[in-house]
């Protein structure tokens, strides 16, 4: 018999979690299974994140149309593994592609904030780059990249959906050669610009 007011039910499921999850990780780490599952899962979801690029699409102006154009069945960006998505907590790459205002400044660092980690920004077109036509204007930015980094710049005005289709192609060489790191940690990358080989 136990002692006098001793619970013996409060070793509950949640504590033989615990306890197999500790046996089971120091017996991994014992036998370097660990790592190799590490280095292999790791590998996996860096192969996963490069051939399925959810992208968050911003259609603001003119760019927008080239975009379109890049998912329909002449260019068919959907075969390299770009799939455009309307809701940014299940999108990977941010694609900027307009002028970005002082107003539109908030809700695009909002966006940002809501995509989980990795994630990646393609400024497409003149006027996300650096306000186009509107350069130096009173209300629109000088690009994209003065509230959030960018990754890949595609320009022209408007790029064609080759160019896009490209820039995912370079973007997909960036994530082969940098892997799965946060966009905090990545801020001595330089961008890829499109054309400038």
């Amino acid at each position: 018999m136990g002692e006098e007011g001793q619970n013996y039910t409060a070793f509950n499921s949640r504590s033989l979690v615990e306890m197999v999850g500790n046996v089971t990780d120091e017996a991994l780490k014992a036998t370097k299974i660990k790592q190799f599952l590490s280095v292999l899962a790791g590998r996996f979801f860096n192969w996963t994140g490069r051939k399925s690029l959810f992208t968050l699409h911003l259609g603001i102006k003119c760019c927008a149309i080239e975009m379109a154009a890049s998912a329909t069945p002449r260019f068919d960006a959907e075969r390299f593994g770009v799939i455009f998505r309307s809701s940014p907590r299940q999108s990977d790459v941010l694609l900027v592609n307009g002028p970005v205002t002082k107003k539109f400044a908030d809700p695009i660092v909002r966006l940002w904030e809501q995509m989980p980690e990795p994630k990646y920004c393609i400024a497409m077109g003149e006027c996300a780059i650096s306000g186009g036509p509107y350069f130096q204007s009173y209300n629109i930015l000088e690009g994209v990249d003065t509230v959030i980094p960018v990754d890949v710049y595609i320009p022209g005005c408007p790029p064609r959906p080759e160019a896009l289709i490209d820039g995912f192609g370079k973007l997909r060489e960036k994530i082969i050669r940098i892997g799965g790191v946060p966009s905090q940690e990545r801020s001595d990358d330089k961008p890829i610009i499109i054309g400038d080989e």
